[in-house]
């Protein structure tokens, strides 16, 4: 799916959402990705079922027309069209973003969002096309698993405190660029990003926690400050910790 996304011809938003539709019943079928495309005004002109059953809405067609801003509850909503519009302003892709997604009944999944401009023949931006994939179990069946077994064992005993890629490439015996390749392979992250979700996780969990302090919460899961808690959070969710845990009440 996401080396589609690299290779889309010039085209016309009509034209591409007109020759999608024989293939949306396919598209639907897809239970751990949500696809989705949207117009110059960030508003979805296509998406498949589970984008839709992941809001509340039993029909796709439900949210056509509308921004995520209208889609998602208004703490989330406004910072999704916001990444949007980015896209649609520099042509820059969004590649392998690690993100915590808050769905419908605030059930959070962990995702690899892409996100790539649509330009038409002339190279004007008129649209964007993107997927958010669902983290797929670690493939135990690789011949590196249990090295990198070891690394995510390490990463989720030790993530209190600063953990750098030379204890990571110790641990499994290998170099820094088989240590990156092997962990997009068996667990689709980066080491970093598997620190980062670790933590992530941890604080989540301790900020359904009311009577915690944030900045205990940061202490606790391996940050030096509250800000340096609060930008990595909200990289990762696009929340801040307390918009989250508002979210969680």
């Amino acid at each position: 799916m996401h080396a589609t996304l690299n290779h889309f011809a010039p085209c016309d938003l009509p034209t591409l959402l007109s020759s999608l539709q024989p293939i949306a019943p396919l598209l639907d079928t897809l239970n751990d990705v949500v696809f989705f495309i949207k117009d110059r005004e960030a508003r979805y002109a296509f998406v498949n079922q589970t984008l839709a059953r992941r809001c509340g809405r039993k029909h796709r067609e439900e949210l056509l027309g509308l921004t995520a801003e209208h889609v998602f509850p208004a703490r989330f909503g406004p910072l999704y069209t916001e990444q949007d519009r980015r896209v649609l302003s520099s042509g820059r892709e969004l590649t392998d973003q690690l993100e915590l997604h808050l769905y419908f009944g605030n059930q959070p999944i962990w995702c690899l969002t892409h996100k790539r401009a649509l330009k038409d023949a002339e190279g004007n931006i008129v649209g964007l096309a993107g997927i958010s994939r669902d983290l797929q179990l670690p493939q135990s069946n690789h011949p590196a698993f249990h090295k990198l077994a070891a690394v995510d064992a390490h990463i989720r005993a030790h993530f209190t405190r600063p953990i750098s890629l030379a204890e990571l490439t110790a641990i499994a015996g290998l170099s820094v660029a088989q240590l990156e390749r092997h962990c997009k392979r068996i667990f689709q992250l980066t080491p970093r990003q598997m620190i980062h979700k670790a933590r992530l996780e941890e604080a989540s969990r301790l900020l359904q926690d009311l009577d915690l302090p944030i900045t205990d919460i940061a202490l606790r899961c391996g940050y030096t400050d509250h800000s340096a808690f609060s930008r990595q959070f909200r990289a990762l969710t696009g929340l801040s910790p307390s918009q989250y845990r508002d979210s969680q009440r």
